[in-house]
């Protein structure tokens, strides 16, 4: 009997690369996104490395929709459930100044439609008292900063929200993770200025992995950037107003 893996946003980086690590285990993979040709590559070498099964399933988090399919799916694979979430968007801060209207995409994306497809979730982890849910969201949500406050409040109401379900589905035997990456090198930070402590996706894979088995409540990776944000949210308001960070 396989346990089940559900990787929502599995055409990014970070995703493909948990996802090879995970199907090595003999795990079954599903990989929810919506770029059905990536997630059909990615589900043959899922099974190239072992997975149990691969099937590849339409998600979009601003379709919840989209959510029913997958929730059916899963509720007839015996095994525990398990979820990683590696869903969100990150405009550039100056295009949605210029366009508010940008704010609920990128709270859907980052924060609500994750959220909403957990919450259906719960209840079939709860009935079957045991698995693991990864929240990944970022170092942007520890606190609000000029360049990217709106991506970073939605990424601090999604930690929010894994904290109350960590209180929750921990009852039932359920593990949740909340993941603080900084900046990785993905297609998400590819343009942008140089930034320190970058890490990689398998870098990123092998904290997370790391954390699961250790059952972690939160990470960060590189781990360095628990030290940062520390020191980021000990400047007193006063003087962090006035810093271009």
């Amino acid at each position: 009997m396989s346990d089940t893996w559900i990787i929502l946003g599995a055409t990014s980086s970070i995703a493909r690369a948990f996802a090879r690590e995970i199907s090595a285990t003999g795990a079954g993979v599903v990989l929810a996104g919506r770029d059905m040709a990536d997630l059909a590559a990615t589900e043959a070498d899922c099974l190239a490395r072992g997975a149990a099964y691969a099937k590849s399933m339409a998600f979009d988090a601003r379709d919840t929709t989209s959510f029913d399919a997958i929730l059916d799916f899963v509720g007839g694979q015996a095994g525990m459930l398990n979820a990683t979430v590696f869903v969100g968007s990150m405009p550039d801060q100056s295009e949605i100044d210029s366009d508010p209207s940008m704010i609920a995409g990128v709270v859907t994306d980052s924060f609500t439609g994750p959220a909403n497809f957990l919450q259906r979730l719960a209840p079939m982890m709860e009935e079957r008292g045991g698995g693991a849910v990864v929240g990944v969201g970022s170092v942007a949500g520890d606190r609000g900063r000029l360049g990217n406050y709106v991506y970073g409040a939605a990424k601090a109401g999604f930690a929010t929200y894994l904290s109350g379900l960590r209180n929750r589905l921990g009852r039932e035997g359920v593990h949740v993770m909340t993941v603080k990456p900084g900046p990785v090198d993905t297609a998400m930070t590819w343009g942008l200025d140089s930034m320190p402590f970058m890490t990689t996706p398998d870098g990123a894979v092998a904290d997370i992995l790391k954390g699961l088995r250790k059952k972690r409540n939160v990470i960060y990776t590189a781990g360095i950037w628990r030290l940062v944000m520390f020191v980021i949210r000990s400047v007193p308001e006063p003087i962090f107003k006035k810093l271009s960070i």
